[in-house]
């Protein structure tokens, strides 16, 4: 016979169990900013979505900690842009993870860019070229004609992981994408001024944006992906900037300023901050926040 006060705790803690719901919210470890949120938008209170970068870090530089690796193994779905966006990291966070469920090629890992059409896929690959994308730019989120795209296919494989809840991943959304279509329509209608505006930008993180809205990226302050501009550089972009002149140059939040700002003191153009993801300013506090903030941003730099 078990002693009655390890009799009570088994029975405590039976009780404990059962009173916990089946529908309790699944764990999804998103890989960047913008797509923790998304999935919120579509799931609600059905699931758990946290991000493995802030809006602030550069996502194709992150170091892959014990406590990622610890989240990654507690996940029951994984998304990631892909594109060899994360390639530096994600794969040793999964493989150390030993979760098999949230593996490549399984449910429950899904990747944004198999379902958009990737802008600026190169037409070779050489290292030398700097940090180049094989499959075309990763950056894919600041054209909001994405987002639906995404936010479709992320809400049957959240069905898919979970089908219990099925249901609730169609509805919810179903409303992310009618509140958004309306968003959408008000940003390009507040957008129209920008288009055709000729712009330098410091990385080239902004192909989807500038595609959207109409933009003309005269060129990018890095001599190659992932290379910091130096004086030779940026003293020929002033230099073209004075035969066919930009508007502005924009900056994702995360890089650093120093060679934009030495371009804008002396080509006389503002350099433009933008939130670039969930979280990159005040304002950008979600997916709606990101988009106003980054059109108010943008208005304001053609001023």
């Amino acid at each position: 016979m078990f002693p009655k006060s390890i009799l009570r705790a088994v029975l405590a803690l039976a009780a404990l169990l059962i009173a916990v719901p089946a529908s309790a919210a699944i764990n999804v470890l998103a890989s960047v900013p913008e797509w923790a949120a998304l999935a919120r938008e579509i799931g609600g209170d059905k699931v758990n979505a946290v991000s493995a970068t802030n809006a602030l870090q550069d996502p194709h530089r992150v170091e892959a900690r014990p406590s990622l690796i610890a989240r990654a193994r507690g996940s029951q779905l994984v998304v990631a842009t892909g594109a060899e966006l994360e390639i530096g990291w994600l794969p040793m966070v999964l493989r150390e993870s030993g979760n098999p469920a949230i593996q490549p090629g399984q449910p429950g890992y899904f990747e944004a860019a198999s379902v958009v059409r990737l802008l600026e896929v190169p037409g070779r690959l050489d290292r030398a070229d700097g940090d180049v994308h094989p499959g075309g730019n990763p950056h894919l989120q600041l054209d909001p004609r994405n987002m639906l795209k995404v936010g479709e296919a992320l809400a049957a494989r959240l069905a898919q992981v979970d089908p219990a809840n099925a249901a609730a991943y169609k509805t919810g959304y179903a409303r992310f994408a009618d509140r958004w279509k309306v968003a959408m329509a008000r940003w390009e209608q507040a957008a129209a001024p920008l288009r055709g505006a000729p712009v330098w930008v410091q990385h080239k993180a902004f192909p989807y944006l500038s595609d959207w809205l109409g933009l003309k990226e005269l060129g990018a302050l890095e001599p190659k992906p992932g290379v910091e501009a130096g004086s030779a550089q940026l003293a020929g972009i002033l230099e073209r900037q004075k035969a066919t002149p930009a508007r502005m140059i924009l900056r994702p939040a995360y890089a650093r300023a120093a060679s934009s700002d030495w371009l804008a003191e002396r080509a006389k153009i503002p350099a433009v901050v933008l939130p670039f993801t969930v979280g990159g300013s005040a304002e950008a506090g979600d997916l709606f926040g990101l988009f106003d903030d980054t059109i108010r941003r943008l208005l304001a730099g053609l001023k």
